[in-house]
Formats: C-alpha cells, structure tokens, sequence
C-alpha cells in the first residue's frame, strides 16, 4: 500500500485549479496547502499547539539543518521528528540540497554528491543521494524529498543543463536505496528559467514514477512572471493524478497564481521571516508595523482579521513589544502572518470548489497593494 495517496476532488472550470485530498501516515491534507516551515523541528516562536489551531495541516523541516543540529541519530533515538517535536500530524522534508548549495560558505561537488562545510562551524562533511535517503528514513517524515542540485540564479545554460543531469541520475539513486515504507519520496524538477530543459526534467524525472513531484529552482530571483512561464510550460508534462508542489513559494500573489497553475503544494519562510523584521501581511498589503507611525495606532494590525493577535492588541503594542526586543511581539506577528496565509489557502479552496476563482483572484488584488498604509 502506497504511503501517500492523492485524489484530485474537483477542477475549476476557468483555470483548471486543482482541489484535492492528499492522505498521509500522520493524517489527511486538503490541497491546495501551504506548509509553514519548521526549519529545525520548530515553527520559530510558536508552539505545535497553537500551529495546529491556526489550521496547520502539514508543516516542513529540513534534512540539512537536522543533520547538522542535533543529528538525525538523535531524532530516531527519540521516536522520529514527530515525536521529537510533538507534532502529530504530517511533515515534508526537504533533501537538504538547496542549503547545501546556497549556505556552504565552500562546496565542492562530485558525481555522487556534494563535500560541503557546515554555515554553523566550518566542519566538513559530504551528503549525496544515499546520505539523504538515510537523514530523511531516520526523521520519519511523511513525505521526503529526492536529493537535487537547484543552480543558483541566474546561471548559464550549460550550468542548468549539468544540474538537470545531476539531479536525475541522483533521484535514480534516491530511488535505489529508499526503502522505508511508511514514507513518500517525491522526485524534484530542476532546469533554472529555461524552457527546454525543465521540459527535459520533466520528462526524466515523471519517468521515475515518484509518488508526487516538486518543482525547485523558481523563486530565487527570476521575475515573477518568467517563473509564471515555467509552471505553464511543466502543466501539461505533469501526471494529473500525482501532487504538484512549488517548493519555497509562499507571498500572496504567487500563492493564487501558482494554485491559477495547478500547483497544490507551497511552503515559505516568508510569513515567518518577515513577522520578525516587524512586517504583517493585511489584507491591502504589507504593513511594516515597526515604523515610527504607528506608535499611537491603537487599531489592530487588520481591521478584517480575526485572528488572536487582531481580536487581542494594538499596533502600537505590538509595536513597542518589537521596538523593546520581547518576545511576544515576534509572536504576535508571526501568528498574524501564519494566519493571514492559512486562511488565504482556505479562500482558494473554497474559490475552487465554487467555481468562482477568478472573481476571488480579482477581488483580492482589488484590495490588496504594496504597503497597507490605507487600512
């Protein structure tokens, strides 16, 4: 029996948006999702309780920073991340390659994987497809991901071209030593802003037959409208039966344009990251709550939110808890963002099975701009 399964419940008519229910060892997703990012088994500042109350089905972790702190020994001596962590529903991981190669301060890579030296001491260390497989068997994640190589951007075709190369014959050997049952390996397409070869990825990596399939290297610096380009040239070349997961996607408007796409999975850091630099995501735009002008605001940070930190306090608390380096403030506005995003996702949902996504799309652009200032 297949560890995940994936049922595709209803197309939106304009777009062909995809409304869908992915099963898991640890529970059931609704799809289209986005994971919150738990990095090193923890969603930063809030605790699996309060995740799980803002509609959190399934969150990510990361094989790289795991291996590195506490060790993957560690978290299979204590029952698996799961347990680690108490969360109880599901988790991805990721394979640890795109912080291989964008963290090391000095890599070097090789044909069965990559000498990297860790961002936290400088010690060296080597992690390839097997050493992968093995990090992600011992978290005991729902869904792993096959390790690739995402070439940073921009690159030259011939540097797109060797990492396409590398991360197909590196899921083959992902494949190869994957042996835990009780866990999805997802397969990875690579192939930078170029057209042809992320349909060559494409080809080689659906001819693996992985359970689901991410697409990695978008959203690290291309315009968003190139990116745009790329998920509609890979629709067609994607199985309709198997989740299709935009790996490190997470703002509003790419959230509704992937989904437009048929994307059904997201994660970011983006709601997290940005509530500790004192930014709130509202439903007209960002609003960097730290500023100067808010500190006699005693609105909440959205008028139209309801979620703990709207119904509870003021700008200009929150505000001074963030200009005063408490703790609650960070954990107010992550709160805010992780809820604002969730139930983003929620409207989607809602939009496809109505049949009505393009007028939800237009109405939230209609509303939403850059800096929230006319709340």
């Amino acid at each position: 029996m297949a560890a995940v399964t994936f049922e595709v419940l209803r197309e939106e008519k304009t777009f062909g948006a995809r409304l869908g229910r992915l099963v898991t060892p640890h529970g059931v997703v609704h799809t289209p999702v986005f994971m919150p990012v738990g990095t090193q088994a923890t969603v930063k500042t809030m605790t699996p309780e309060e995740v799980v109350e803002l509609g959190a089905e399934i969150i990510l972790s990361n094989t790289y920073h795991l291996y590195l702190r506490p060790g993957a020994e560690i978290i299979r001596e204590a029952g698996g991340l799961h347990k680690f962590m108490n969360w109880h529903r599901p988790i991805l991981t990721d394979s640890g390659g795109f912080q291989v190669f964008s963290l090391s301060p000095l890599r070097e890579i090789r044909p069965d994987g990559v000498v990297f030296r860790s961002h936290l001491d400088g010690s060296t260390h080597f992690m390839g497809p097997e050493e992968s497989m093995a990090v992600q068997e011992a978290l005991g994640s729902d869904i792993a991901m096959a390790f690739d190589e995402c070439v940073a951007y921009p690159a030259t075709y011939e540097e797109v071209e060797a990492g396409v190369e590398r991360t197909t014959r590196w899921a083959e050997r992902c494949l190869e030593v994957h042996r835990r049952k009780d866990q999805a390996l997802f397969g990875i397409i690579q192939g930078g802003t170029f057209p042809e070869l992320r349909r060559r990825s494409a080809r080689e990596i659906t001819s693996l037959d992985f359970p689901g399939y991410g697409i990695g290297g978008l959203s690290v610096g291309e315009p968003k409208d190139v990116m745009y380009r790329i998920l509609e040239e890979l629709r067609p070349l994607l199985p309709e039966d198997r989740p299709r997961y935009l790996m490190g996607v997470g703002s509003p408007d790419c959230l509704i344009e992937g989904v437009k796409r048929g994307i059904d999975m997201f994660d970011c850091v983006l709601p997290t990251r940005i509530a500790r630099n004192g930014t709130v995501l509202t439903s007209r735009g960002k609003l960097v709550v730290r500023n100067a002008s808010y500190a006699r605001d005693f609105r909440p940070l959205d008028p139209e939110c309801d979620c703990y930190a709207c119904r509870n306090f003021s700008r200009a608390y929150i505000r001074h808890l963030l200009k005063a380096n408490e703790v609650l403030g960070l954990r107010l506005t992550t709160i805010h963002n992780l809820h604002f995003s969730l139930r983003l996702m929620e409207r989607i949902r809602r939009a496809i099975a109505e049949d009505c996504l393009e007028d939800m799309a237009r109405e939230f652009y209609a509303r939403y701009n850059s800096t929230g200032e006319n709340l």
